[in-house]
């Protein structure tokens, strides 16, 4: 007993000591420091065998590449990489166009961030909201604590009366609706 507890610490000093006398490591940590930053939280999180997430599915569409630059710009990328659940209506490129000229420019601007993160999360709700969920006149609590109202009629759906529903797009942390216009929150 004695000579296995002499043996655990002669080898747990070995180990300490070679962890203290590794090379240069400093040389090391400038290779890494040039390389471009790991992603961090939970957009970083690698996995091909799971449903896309909500970021995912706006990542991978064509027609939302100023939706993705807007996400990125207002760092929310992480925050709707999460678990969720999240409905996101998710406006097009262009319905992106159809807003007045430099009023895009100006939101990716820095000094902007607040007003743009506004806005993003006018367009997200905590929880899944299915198409058969939703009814004529209904209000639905936004992120940033304004609600939209939801138009139904003849099986279409429309959002705050101005953007329709053109798409749904279920994702692993809820759910995406592709409108056509994009939804402005109220004056505070």
């Amino acid at each position: 007993m004695k000579s296995s507890i002499k043996t655990a610490l002669a080898f747990s000093t070995l180990l300490f000591t070679l962890s203290c006398n590794s090379s240069d490591t400093k040389g090391d940590a400038a290779a890494t420091s040039s390389a471009a930053p790991a992603p961090s939280g939970q957009s970083g999180v690698q996995d091909d065998q799971s449903a896309k997430n909500v970021v995912q599915v706006a990542i991978g569409s064509k027609d939302h590449t100023t939706l993705v630059a807007a996400v990125k710009a207002a760092e929310l990328v992480d925050a709707l990489s999460n678990a969720g659940p999240f409905t996101v209506f998710a406006p097009t490129n262009a319905a992106f166009d159809k807003l007045p000229a430099g009023t895009v420019d100006g939101l990716l601007k820095p000094e902007k961030k607040d007003a743009l993160t506004d806005i993003l999360q006018y367009h997200v709700s905590v929880g899944v909201f299915k198409e058969d969920m939703l009814q004529d006149g209904q209000s639905i609590g936004q992120v940033n604590g304004g609600n939209i109202t939801i138009s139904k009629k003849d099986g279409k759906i429309k959002v705050n009366g101005v953007a329709n529903v053109i798409a749904t797009i279920p994702a692993s942390n809820g759910i995406v609706y592709v409108i056509d216009a994009v939804l402005l929150p109220p004056a505070k």
